[in-house]
């Protein structure tokens, strides 16, 4: 059982005598070196002799072709310190100590994509300062790797206070900082620079958390990087990351071209300086500056943002009307019925869901909406008449709409089978039996899963809105076949 910690003082305590006294005795060695203007080889080389595993992971990473592109064979720390320098020795010991320290245990993905966005963060701070300092790259690349240190040593030893924190921050609209202040009894930030200073880390990793002037070329490095590898997760062409391009250009003296194109390519670093660290299963976490990640980036990015459009929802509506009353071609019913659920009502995946097969199964029949085309392929469901194994055959037989994921239907949940959630992922979504009179066409899906949104009232009546319609419309071809 946890001993439950709350507030700054009890976190320090705990990860520093219970949690973390190797890697909090590793880091603090190997920054107090970099202080001492007469640190030796033989000072380095003994810190990092002292662990055996560390040892073996430092030579792994020296002899590995991003440090030692020459591939001379480096059999000893000492040769290490040599070959690619006291400085780069140094780092890689302080880095492999914080993978080994937090990534040993059972990593949680939060961990992870910290860890990744540290890594991230790192590179980007160590190339910018490479532009306008002559020294200290090697520490703005500690100060960007350890800038969430708090929350790094949190995700990893936290314990049930971590589940609880996990739990918390799954609620949609939560408001992080409050949810992290009610669990931990104090801030992310507060925490890192509380170990900052236990840990006698120094002056630029402590003022990487202040405001970020340019008056500090290394803190300012460090603090940009840092943003750099937050904003790569909305996409490299966000406004935020165009904002951030803009500041690095007039920072270095570069055009905003060459910018990105140096914010691109120190992308591709971090992902093989991860991998380089032995922390591979960090790489897919960075962004991807392959064009064709970037392009499906983009695509999501377009999903999330996707909201209602009156004049698309109208224009459908009216369009399906008029089929209605005059006869219409099926394909046409069908283009208009999506387009309106889609870019009209602004739902991100939509699909509809024919009976097939003699009426034994569900086929995806029409789908609109970011990663919905392999449904045409793959999504096939059962259907037998006289049961409601789900919620497909469920809706079908009661031939009414419903909005799962709200307390109305709860008592539903359990239609919404493994199969479904496999196929469909998990979360809120409007269902609908598609009839043509009497006659059983299929079912209209929807959600908003790309971004997570939830959905909302207004999107729930014009979907029910629509599923009428387009049964009248094909209602009335069957009256005139």
């Amino acid at each position: 059982m946890d001993t439950r910690c709350h507030g700054l003082q009890s976190w320090i305590e705990r990860l520093n005598e219970a949690e973390l006294p190797a890697l909090a005795a590793v880091v603090q060695d190997l920054h107090r070196l970099a202080q001492e203007e007469t640190s030796s080889v033989k000072q380095l080389a003994d810190v990092l002799l002292r662990d055996a595993s560390l040892t073996s992971k430092v030579l792994r990473v020296g002899n590995s072709a991003y440090y030692n592109p020459s591939q001379e064979s480096i059999r000893t720390i000492s040769r290490a310190i040599v070959l690619i320098g006291f400085d780069n020795v140094r780092l890689i010991g302080m880095a492999v100590s914080l993978i080994d320290g937090l990534l040993t245990r059972a990593p949680r993905e939060q961990l992870q994509a910290l860890l990744a966005r540290s890594f991230h963060a790192a590179v980007q701070a160590r190339n910018i300062a490479g532009y306008v300092l002559s020294r200290h790259q090697e520490e703005v690349f500690i100060a960007a790797l350890l800038f969430h240190l708090g929350e790094l040593a949190f995700w990893g030893c936290g314990g049930e206070q971590a589940d609880e924190l996990a739990r918390a921050l799954d609620q949609a609209g939560v408001d992080e900082e409050a949810a992290v202040r009610a669990v931990l009894g104090t801030s992310f930030r507060q925490l890192t620079l509380g170990l900052v200073k236990a840990w006698n880390l120094g002056e630029i990793a402590s003022l990487a958390h202040g405001a970020s002037s340019r008056s500090d070329p290394a803190v300012y490095a460090v603090n940009l990087g840092t943003r750099i590898s937050e904003a790569a997760l909305e996409g490299w062409d966000s406004p935020a990351m165009e904002q951030l391009v803009r500041e690095l250009a007039g920072f270095v003296g570069v055009s905003p071209e060459e910018a990105m194109q140096q914010v691109l390519d120190s992308a591709d670093e971090a992902v093989r300086v991860a991998s380089t660290f032995g922390a591979g299963k960090l790489c897919s976490l960075i962004p991807n500056t392959d064009p064709e990640q970037i392009r499906l980036q983009q695509e999501q990015r377009r999903a999330r943002l996707l909201q209602p459009d009156l004049q698309v929802l109208q224009s459908a509506l009216q369009a399906l009307g008029q089929m209605a009353v005059r006869r219409g071609e099926v394909g046409a019913i069908l283009d208009t019925l999506l387009e309106g659920l889609h870019r009209g009502v602004g739902l991100e995946r939509v699909m509809l869901a024919v009976l097939a097969d003699g009426q034994s199964c569900f086929r995806a029949k029409r789908v609109a909406g970011e990663g919905t085309a392999g449904w045409l392929s793959d999504f096939e469901l059962p259907f037998e008449p006289s049961s409601q194994s789900h919620i497909f055959g469920y809706v079908l037989r009661d031939k009414e709409a419903v909005w799962m994921g709200v307390p109305a239907s709860y008592g539903l949940n359990e239609l919404v089978t493994q199969a479904i959630r496999e196929k469909l992922g998990q979360g809120m979504f409007f269902i609908a039996p598609l009839l043509a009179g009497k006659r059983e066409i299929g079912v209209l899906y929807a959600d908003s899963r790309v971004s997570g949104r939830a959905l909302s009232h207004e999107q729930f009546v014009a979907f029910q809105r629509f599923a009428q319609l387009a049964g009248r419309c094909l209602e009335a071809l069957t009256r005139r076949d």
